[in-house]
């Protein structure tokens, strides 16, 4: 069983360095050239793709609709499980907007955030349910950045530590009742002339 896991597309929140959390913004028009960027990728690959699920926000849903069309693939129901962390009141703030108003060290304060251990909560719960429901099927997982990176933590044993790029793709295999990773945060479909240290960062299986 393969999951292949990924960020949905680029927003106008995005581009301003706004803290989007569970606040549904829309994809723009670069989210979208994206999210079709990495549609013609998956339809040139050997991997066979059976469905794909999102996290319900629009700018995940969209992208996983936009994806699924060009691999011609079903979109199943949405599941909340996978949503970006809360962000409570830092939500549609910028990182100077946060600090002006509260501090620099804000992310460690109670502002309304879900913690770490929650996101890695529901994120292993996720995997494990699709692992039991759809053993036998490869399925797309178009999530978040902030929720992303913390289920890395958990898939990738800490070893990996990258920002989270929009339509980044990671490519975890359920292997004797735990997860390996195949393929972590590349992006090379979004790069006309792979920069160098940016092409498919590939990992060994165990």
């Amino acid at each position: 069983m393969l999951i292949g896991l990924v960020r949905h597309g680029l927003t106008d929140w995005n581009a301003m360095g706004k803290i989007q959390g569970q606040t549904d913004i829309p994809l723009n028009e670069e989210g979208r050239r994206q999210a079709r960027l990495l549609g013609e990728r998956l339809r040139q690959e050997p991997y066979h793709w059976d469905f794909a699920i999102s996290s319900g926000l629009s700018r995940a849903e969209e992208t996983a609709q936009i994806i699924a069309s060009m691999i011609g693939i079903p979109v199943a129901e949405p599941d909340p499980r996978v949503r970006e962390r809360r962000y409570g009141q830092v939500e549609g703030l910028t990182a100077e907007e946060r600090e002006a108003r509260f501090g620099t060290d804000w992310h460690q304060q109670d502002l309304g955030q879900e913690t770490d251990v929650e996101l890695m909560s529901r994120g292993l719960v996720f995997l494990d349910d699709m692992a039991i429901k759809h053993r036998n099927s490869n399925i797309l997982v178009v999530s978040h950045g902030g929720f992303l990176a913390q289920l890395y933590k958990l898939v990738c044993r800490g070893q990996l530590s990258q920002r989270i790029g929009n339509l980044s793709l990671t490519i975890v295999e359920r292997k004797d009742d735990d997860w390996s990773p195949l393929l972590y945060n590349c992006t090379k479909h979004l790069l006309t002339e792979p920069a160098e240290g940016q092409g498919p960062n590939v990992l060994p299986t165990k």
